[in-house]
C-alpha cells in the first residue's frame, strides 16, 4: 500500500506519536479519479477548522501540495490522510513547541452493489449512542471508538448503514455517512452542534440544494420525525448518495429530491 510520513514514502511510525497514544489529531478520505481528490477544497477547509479548533499546528499550504503529489501517484483510489500532534512524552499535555505529523495513505476504490444507489438501502438501528462533545461536534477526529463499537452491531450484508443517535434520543447520523431526509419539499439535516461529523459531500449537498431553491434546515430531529419523512438519504464523500429505503420495519419511497441530489453527487464524483 502506497504510503507517505511528512512527505517521504514510508510505512513505520513512531511510537511517541500522540495520534496512537491519545487519538490526537484529525483525518480526512478523499476519493481520487485521474489523480484529481474530490471536493479538495471542502476537505482543506474543514482539516483547517479542526486545526484551530485542537489549537494543531499545520500547515495548509504544505498539506495541499502533498495532496495533489500524492493523488497524481494514487491515480484512482482513496486517499486518507491523517494529521497528528507527532511525537510526545507520557502525559496528556501539548507537547511545547509541537511539530505535528502528516500521513497519507493510498487503497482501491471500494466496491458497493449496485442496488444501494438504483434501489437504496436499509439502515440497522444501532444501540450505541454517540456522548455530546460540542468542543469536538463536527470534527473528523482520531476518536473513532463509538463508530466501531456501532459497527460492531451488525454483520448481515442485508444493512448497508446504521443509524446513530445521541443519549437524548435525536437521530445525528449514519457510522460513516451523513444523514438526510425530505419533509415538505424541504431538505433537513440534523444539526451537528453536539456531536457528529460535518462531512464534506453533506456541505456540498447543502450547496447544491441552496442553489435549486431548495428550502434548507440543519436543527435538531428526533426519532419519530425521521419516520414521519418523505424521503431519506444518506450521503459520503466516496459513493454520494445512497437513497434510505427501510429501518427498523418503516419504509420509504426513493423520492424525486433524492434522485436529483443523487445525479449531483454523481457527477461531482465522476460516477
Amino acid at each position: 500500500m502506497l504510503s507517505w510520513v511528512d512527505g517521504q514514502p514510508a510505512e513505520l511510525l513512531s511510537v511517541k506519536d500522540r495520534g496512537l497514544a491519545y487519538g490526537d489529531g484529525l483525518f480526512a478520505t478523499l476519493g481520487v479519479r485521474n489523480g484529481q481528490p474530490h471536493l479538495l477544497e471542502r476537505q482543506l477547509a474543514r482539516l483547517q477548522l479542526g486545526c484551530q479548533r485542537l489549537a494543531l499546528p499545520c500547515d495548509q499550504a504544505l498539506v495541499r501540495s502533498e495532496l495533489l503529489a500524492f493523488a497524481e501517484q494514487v491515480g484512482s483510489g482513496v486517499l486518507k490522510l491523517i494529521v497528528t500532534r507527532g511525537d510526545g512524552q507520557r502525559g496528556y499535555a501539548m507537547p511545547q513547541p509541537t511539530q505535528s505529523r502528516r500521513i497519507l495513505q493510498a487503497a482501491p476504490l471500494p466496491s458497493y452493489p449496485a442496488t444501494n444507489v438504483n434501489q437504496g438501502v436499509q439502515l440497522f438501528p444501532c444501540a450505541t449512542r454517540l456522548a455530546e462533545q460540542p468542543l469536538l461536534a463536527g470534527l473528523k477526529h482520531l476518536n473513532r471508538l463509538e463508530q466501531v463499537l456501532a459497527r460492531a452491531e451488525w454483520q448481515s450484508d442485508d444493512y448497508a448503514e446504521g443509524l446513530l443517535c445521541d443519549h437524548s434520543g435525536r437521530v445525528i447520523e449514519g457510522v460513516y455517512s451523513n444523514l438526510f431526509m425530505v419533509q415538505q419539499q424541504r431538505l433537513l439535516t440534523p444539526a451537528l452542534t453536539r456531536c457528529g461529523v460535518a462531512g464534506v459531500m453533506r456541505a456540498e449537498l447543502l450547496a447544491q440544494a441552496t442553489a435549486l431553491g431548495v428550502a434548507v434546515v440543519e436543527r435538531d430531529i428526533s426519532y419519530a420525525e425521521l419516520l414521519a419523512a418523505d424521503e431519506v438519504f444518506v450521503c459520503n464523500s466516496l459513493y454520494g448518495v445512497w437513497p434510505v429505503r427501510s429501518l427498523a420495519g418503516h419504509d420509504w419511497p426513493v423520492g424525486p429530491l433524492t434522485r436529483k441530489l443523487q445525479a449531483i453527487a454523481g457527477d461531482l464524483l465522476g460516477c
